[in-house]
Parts: structure tokens; sequence; C-alpha cells
């Protein structure tokens, strides 16, 4: 599997050998981001959680394309962004781990200002 930064150049690559850098705008960036989550919604929309077993059984290739194309929208967004992934990643990690320690939220979904 390729590391973040390979994949990435990957992308921007792909979007540049078609001259695409000018419609990708940080807003219509996150627009696509946002729809194509959207669009990975869908499979899960109005199922049981039984059916979403099923469904994702059935339509794993489905459900799998549109992660990956979120996952390039984020990519992207990131390097258009200069901000590094995993370095964000790591960052939010830490700062959750402060807001939901595992003594006050372990096994519960309360949000972290609520936590007693």
């Amino acid at each position: 599997m390729p590391d973040i930064k390979s994949l990435t150049d990957k992308i921007v690559r792909f979007r540049d050998a078609r001259d695409w850098a000018q419609f990708h705008n940080p807003k219509d960036v996150a627009i696509s981001l946002t729809l194509e989550a959207a669009e990975l919604l869908e499979h899960f929309q109005w199922k049981t959680p039984r059916e979403v077993q099923a469904h994702i059984k059935k339509n794993k290739s489905a459900v799998s394309e549109e992660l990956a194309d979120i996952l390039y929208w984020v990519l992207l967004l990131s390097h258009d962004l200069n901000i590094d992934p995993l370095q964000a990643i790591d960052k939010k990690l830490r700062k959750n781990a402060r807001k939901y320690p595992v003594k006050k939220a372990k096994g519960r979904h309360t949000k972290y200002d609520k936590l007693k």
C-alpha cells in the first residue's frame, strides 16, 4: 500500500494532467468532499443494522469506491492547503484524548462537555 505522500502525489498528478486545478479552490473541493460523503451515506440510509450488513456484503465494491472518493478529496484539499493529514490527525487524536479521557468516556457516547 502506498504511503500518504506518494498517494497524494499521484492524486495531484492525476488532477494536473487534466488541468483541473483551475476548478479546485478550497470551497469547491470541500463541497466535493461533502457530496462524496453524502453518497457514502446513501448506502446506509433507511437500513436496519442487519440490512446494512447485507448491503455492504453485496455492495462492498461500491462502498469502497465512495470511501476512495472521500479520501481523494481529503488528500487533495490537504495538499492544496499545505496541511499534513498525518500530523493533523495525530494532533486531533491527542486533543480528543484530553477531551475524552478513558476513565470518563469509555462505553459512553456523551459529548465531552457533559462528561462527569
